[in-house]
């Protein structure tokens, strides 16, 4: 054989070693991708957070290494990016938990029965397993076990509760209220109460061999967009043992080598199977826009839908891919409401470029809840806090005393670009130049929410801005 040929011979056994896995015809693959991008997105995206805050120690986001914890004293600003339509009433504390050696001992202080406090547990399908706090286990703090999937021992005595992933990487993300500025020393001090530590530390046994060093890719600036994303769900995918409940899903999801563990080299690929990959991820963000236009945008599906527990979801992916795609990391329903704001009362998407808005609750119809509500603003183009010059990202039911009230006892906010007249500046909330949409948050929500007895505002266009 001459070179030439010997070069062939080798250049499609390597494509063939490579791609041995993909055995779906482009029409096939074009489905199954669609599948697999709705089904993977969440899962990486979440691992674009874990890697800028546990893995890259130069990231301006960088929080704390894993099974450490990272604390935020100061409510999130324009200037926060880690992750989409962050809240800014709760300053943060973060870990990211490794269960793959032992599980990790979360303890709560005790806390002032008027503050709310959570700890949001989420697996690296960004499914809300359990939670911590106010509403779960009070306000008395506690010592709270986090074990993997492999875990086998015992619950120790002295530990108020043994709670389970299911995946071997983890988030524990934590929220404590702020009340005002004067009040962040409090919280910091609450924060220095949060502390974490591997099983066999807290119970002083020796320690089990440390699992094996993790290589971990760095993220790039299309790993959500195409089929590049499918490299890191394979990564991550190794971290999360098959449910099975997903097995069959798996399978066909390996038909264009999405498995755990395995590379996946999309450049690679023969052109067609490429497309077919590239546009089966087209087909799922259209049913993603689509389904946001006729069920988001509209109430019909609320947060409480997107988020929660793998039980909840009961395998609806395109909810858990909107949840992540709109606001990552929510909460569930019973732990907090949100209502997105995305058109206004006419249906059309509201852009404070063309518009001012007015969002007007009734005497007696301020969103019911237990613990606190909050509306906040977001940039329509990149889903983060807007910049502005009072520094206010936010209106909240702790500023009712500073807020103007309508003539009949009712409360008007003034959403837009331009400051108001100055008697109204106290219920502006400042927009960008351009699309934007607002989150209202209900933390505790009362039954009237879930029922539907109270009825959600609508934002009303006011005036059309002149050039």
């Amino acid at each position: 054989m001459n070179n030439r040929l010997l070069l062939t011979a080798l250049s499609l056994s390597l494509s063939t070693s490579v791609w041995a896995d993909f055995t779906a015809t482009p029409e096939e693959a074009r489905g199954i991708a669609k599948e697999a991008y709705l089904y993977g997105y969440p899962v990486v995206e979440m691992y674009k957070t874990l890697y800028t805050q546990a893995v890259d120690k130069k990231s301006p986001n960088f929080k704390a290494p894993f099974n450490q914890i990272g604390n935020t004293a100061k409510a999130f600003t324009a200037k926060d990016t880690a992750f989409v339509t962050p809240n800014a009433d709760t300053p943060y504390s973060f870990v990211w938990l490794d269960l793959r050696a032992e599980p990790v001992v979360l303890t709560l202080p005790p806390i002032d029965e008027h503050r709310y406090y959570s700890v949001q547990l989420i697996d690296a399908y960004t499914q809300n397993f359990a939670y911590l706090g106010t509403r779960s286990t009070g306000n008395n703090g506690g010592h709270f076990m986090i074990a993997g999937p492999n875990w086998q021992g015992q619950q120790p005595i002295e530990i108020d509760r043994l709670l389970r992933s299911e995946t071997n990487i983890a988030y524990a993300l934590y929220r404590t209220q702020l009340f005002d500025e004067k009040d962040l020393g409090k919280v910091k001090e609450i924060q220095k109460g949060y502390k974490v530590e591997p099983l066999s530390r807290y119970i002083k046994q020796k320690a089990p061999p440390a699992a094996p060093a993790i290589d971990w890719p760095k993220p790039t600036p299309t790993m959500s967009d195409t089929p590049e994303m499918f490299r890191y769900l394979n990564f991550m995918l190794s971290f999360a043992p098959a449910q099975d409940a997903e097995k069959d899903l798996l399978a066909r999801f390996a038909k264009i080598g999405i498995e755990a563990g395995k590379p996946f080299k999309p450049n690679e690929l023969p052109a067609s199977q490429r497309k077919a990959l590239e546009d089966g991820i087209a087909d799922a963000k259209a049913e993603f826009a689509q389904f946001k236009k006729d069920k988001v945008d509209t109430h019909q599906v609320s947060s409480g839908d997107l988020f929660g527990t793998r039980d909840h979801l009961n395998g609806n992916y395109l909810y858990r891919y909107a949840g992540a795609n709109m606001g990552i990391f929510g909460n569930s329903a019973e732990e907090a409401n949100y209502i997105g704001y995305f058109v206004d009362k006419d249906g059309q998407p509201v852009d404070a470029s063309k518009h001012d808005y007015t969002l007007h609750f009734d005497k007696g119809a301020l969103p019911p809840a237990d613990a606190f509500w909050s509306l906040t603003m977001y940039d329509g183009k990149n889903k983060l806090l807007v910049a502005n010059p009072l520094n206010r990202y936010l209106i909240n039911s702790r500023m009712l005393p500073d807020l103007k009230l309508d003539a009949d006892g009712g409360l008007t906010l003034y959403v837009q670009r331009k400051a108001p007249a100055k008697d109204l500046q106290s219920n502006w909330l400042p927009a960008p130049n351009g699309p934007f949409y607002g989150v209202l948050r209900l933390y505790l929500p009362k039954p009237e929410v879930t029922s539907g007895e109270w009825k959600m505002p609508l934002l009303t266009p006011v005036t059309s801005q002149k050039p």
